[in-house]
């Protein structure tokens, strides 16, 4: 089963958050539904993926990690999707904006550090764009990070 990143966070806000472990069981239930074997090594590489290029934030909320839609997401339902939540025994959640973004700014700022320690001009311009869609997603100034990564 193929999904892009903005599938995946269709099926996360769905539940408005889920663990790393919710949502490839999601995906495996989704990959069923649809009449086809999971993949498990594609999967996670799908939601790494995903978390990398901020479709999906991790955000630590009472001592679990839960991935919700972040800033650069276009968030769309696969097909079957929206018969997820009577198959899976997981609550709906809460994740407000500001807490997703300050968990969104707080990976941007580690990344550019690292970005800027490798001299990986690539990662730091791929970096000032999600500066941008996180301005425009949540109430987050990101200009003095974007001065700093267009140093690299």
């Amino acid at each position: 089963m193929s999904l892009v990143a903005d599938e995946l966070a269709g099926v996360v806000d769905l539940f408005g958050g889920l663990t790393r472990e919710e949502l490839h069981r999601a995906l495996e239930e989704l990959a069923y539904k649809r009449g086809e074997e999971p993949d498990l090594d594609a999967v996670t590489a799908a939601v790494e993926a995903a978390v990398e290029s901020y479709h999906l934030v991790p955000v630590e909320r009472e001592g679990t990690t839960l991935l919700v839609a972040g800033p650069t997401a276009f968030s769309t339902l696969p097909d079957h999707a929206e018969d997820l939540p009577h198959i899976m025994d997981v609550e709906a959640r809460s994740v407000d904006r500001e807490t997703a973004a300050a968990a969104a700014r707080d990976r941007l700022d580690t990344q550019a550090v690292d970005a800027a320690k490798a001299g990986d001009g690539d990662r730091a311009d791929a970096l000032v764009e999600v500066c941008y869609d996180l301005e425009s997603w949540a109430a987050v100034d990101t200009a003095e990070l974007r001065e700093r990564l267009d140093d690299v």
